[in-house]
């Protein structure tokens, strides 16, 4: 069945001025199945939580139960193991501040060192409990170019001792555009801790970059915890955080005001309330996807949505890495093959006798109008700053990231653009 990305872009407003959105791996757009979600509640049910009066029944509902139940189906876990926060910098943060108490000195943690959401609150709480940092670093897959680095599972293994306690992790990379076999990874990890003799070890999964093009299944990945932004995701600007039971009960410490009975309940990573209309918000994120496909099943639609999303890697890989512009000096940083283990977030830089900075590169599609791409290091400060041949950090690399409602035309466009950059 051919994905109908006209019926898809209906779902978003913003996209008919027909501006062609490549920075969607920083923020997409928004369903008007969230955004209606949103002006319902500010407009109806705009009250504190938590009081026995009909509307705050209504709006406690809201955010306290529909919120939850509906972030647990997205990612297969239950509404009691849900965290909302502002953002999964934040979410991540405090996630870090409530493991201190079960940290010992000497313990390890293996980070990759991808976007620092995910690894700096663990390199901090390394800092203050004595714990060693570990790097899973990627590296290449084409001895032609020393950027097309991707993570191997096979390089992560001889990390792991009996000290590892936490392995944290990206499922995909926000420069890279590389999926990771979270399910093969967390299996493989588990079992070379348990024959190092590891007494307790946690899987954090940072699934920002994944969660717009896969469908998330922490049950089956076995993952501890796990953390996506819902403005990643067609919804607004919240971030959920998963924390496994067993973890929320014997690992996590209440960071939440002292005579909060929240010991066993995901409220105790939770200080003070996320944000009302927001989390109600989310409840629209769902009914979209589902309306995607005819089956009204999520895993119908991410196939469909993978599928469609390989018609826009194809022909913008198929360019960056012809032969023409391997000359001209254009290495792409990531996995240089289509597939579906590659989603729509593609990187490059120009180098060799006649560079040009990446924030050149985009500069020409600013002074063109009508498109948005972006340079820099996207919050991966560690990751770009490991590549090499070094790369200005200041500079980073160009990114153009696509997602569903994007179409096969507004990539032969961007293309376009970057024949006259690259001439």
């Amino acid at each position: 069945m051919t994905f109908d990305v006209e019926k898809a872009r209906s779902h978003f407003p913003a996209l008919k001025s027909g501006f062609i959105f490549g920075d969607n791996a920083g923020g997409s757009q928004v369903a008007i199945e969230v955004a209606d979600r949103v002006y319902d509640y500010l407009l109806n049910t705009n009250v504190q939580l938590g009081a026995d009066y009909s509307i705050s029944v209504l709006s406690t509902d809201k955010v306290t139960v529909e919120g939850p139940k509906e972030a647990a189906k997205l990612i297969n876990a239950l509404p009691e193991e849900i965290i909302f926060g502002p953002s999964s910098s934040a979410n991540m943060e405090n996630l870090a501040r409530s493991l201190d108490d079960d940290i010992q000195a000497g313990d390890e943690f293996i980070l990759t060192g991808e976007h620092e959401a995910n690894n700096g609150p663990y390199k901090k709480l390394a800092a203050r409990r004595g714990a060693v940092i570990k790097y899973w670093r990627p590296s290449p897959t084409n001895p032609n170019n020393p950027y097309s680095v991707a993570l191997k599972v096979e390089e992560l293994l001889p990390l792991i001792t009996s000290r590892t306690r936490i392995v944290a992790f990206t499922a995909c990379s926000n420069i890279l555009g590389s999926v990771v076999p979270v399910k093969e990874v967390a299996k493989a990890a588990r079992h070379a801790a348990k024959e190092q003799g590891a007494k307790k070890v946690e899987i954090s999964v940072d699934c920002v970059a994944y969660a717009p093009h896969r469908l998330i299944d922490v049950e089956d990945w076995d993952v501890d915890f796990c953390v996506f932004s819902f403005y990643k995701v067609y919804g607004p600007h919240t971030s959920a955080l998963f924390v496994r039971q067993p973890a929320l009960h014997h690992s996590l410490k209440s960071i939440v005001h002292h005579f909060l009975k929240v010991d066993n309940l995901a409220g105790k990573l939770q200080p003070g309330g996320p944000g009302y209309e927001l989390v109600y918000g989310t409840t629209g994120v769902i009914p979209y996807l589902l309306s995607l496909t005819p089956e009204h099943d999520l895993k119908a639609t991410f196939k469909a949505i993978a599928e469609h999303e390989q018609t826009l890697v194809e022909p913008l890989l198929s360019f960056l890495t012809d032969p023409v512009q391997e000359a001209r000096g254009v290495r792409v940083v990531g996995e240089e093959k289509s597939g579906l283990t590659r989603v729509p977030t593609i990187s490059f830089l120009v180098v060799g006798e006649k560079p040009i900075k990446s924030k050149d590169v985009v500069k020409v599609f600013d002074k063109k109008g009508g498109i948005g791409i972006r340079y820099g290091h996207f919050y991966a400060h560690g990751l770009v700053d490991s590549l090499e041949p070094k790369v200005d950090i200041d500079d980073g690399v160009v990114r153009i990231s696509l997602v569903h409602y994007n179409t096969v035309e507004e990539v032969h466009t961007i293309i376009g653009i970057l024949k006259e950059v690259l001439a």
